[in-house]
């Protein structure tokens, strides 16, 4: 599965951007699908998870209440509406989905060290930068 992510740019604090990522094959078997991101000098972390059905959606503490994620599984995308941006979510941000059903959304969630992360197919990265 190949990942394409896009819609990552240059905003002012307080502005939006929405984040999309294609899938290159069906979606809809597999569990979790997720984003994480990467700011300089720091360890990927995650941000927000989705369930297979979208019913089941977990956010890190940091995004609760701004960011919004959402699947489509008959287009094979997964989106992040980011609102009310802060300069510290700057970062590269990236998709991910999960390589078989085991890996849930709140799997995901807890993923944490590179071990984990083959759990997961990869996107190539899209940069957010937030202006003060």
């Amino acid at each position: 599965v190949q990942l394409q992510a896009c819609g990552g740019g240059l905003v002012q604090a307080g502005g939006s951007l929405r984040l999309s990522c294609a899938a290159s094959e069906r979606i809809s078997s597999t569990a979790g699908m997720g984003w994480f991101r990467q700011a300089p000098g720091k360890e990927r972390e995650f941000v927000v998870s989705i369930s297979r059905s979208g019913l089941s959606q977990y956010y890190a503490d940091s995004v609760k209440g701004r960011f919004t994620i959402s699947r489509d599984n008959a287009k094979n995308t997964v989106n992040l509406q980011m609102n009310n941006l802060k300069p510290e979510d700057t970062a590269v941000y990236y998709c991910a989905v999960a390589k078989s059903r085991f890996t849930t959304a709140q799997v995901m969630k807890d993923m944490t060290d590179p071990d984990q992360y083959r759990l997961a197919y990869w996107g190539q990265g899209t940069q957010v930068t937030v202006s003060s």
